[in-house]
């Protein structure tokens, strides 16, 4: 839970928009979590995404896989247990995560970032 409550924080300060916690271990065998999020534009899903790489690097050894850097449309970043999307607006809701796994339970960013989540 250590690497979504840094991907999330690392989400919010950057300012982004509609960030969602699914809890995805009823689902997935290669996920614990997603950390969904939207950006407002290239420059600003950038910052989140290469934050998150830095901060990552000290808490994960193992390596990580990224898809979609620099398409100004979306990022993901695999880190194994927790993936992390990021969406402009119109992909977010062209791929619309939150439909396709609807019976994921949402975990509360609010009870994350203050650290009550386990």
């Amino acid at each position: 839970m250590e690497l979504v409550k840094t991907c999330t924080q690392i989400a919010s300060d950057k300012r982004a928009q509609d960030i969602l916690i699914l809890d995805m271990k009823k689902f997935l065998g290669v996920a614990d979590y997603f950390v969904v999020a939207t950006a407002r534009n290239k420059r600003q899903m950038s910052a989140i995404a290469d934050q998150i790489r830095v901060d990552l690097k000290k808490q994960v050894s193992r390596d990580l896989h990224v898809e979609g850097y620099g398409t100004e449309r979306w990022v993901l970043l695999d880190y194994g247990d927790v993936i992390i999307h990021l969406f402009d607006p119109e992909t977010r809701a062209f791929y619309d995560l939150e439909s396709l796994w609807a019976d994921a339970p949402r975990v509360p960013v609010s009870a994350v970032l203050e650290g009550s989540q386990n």
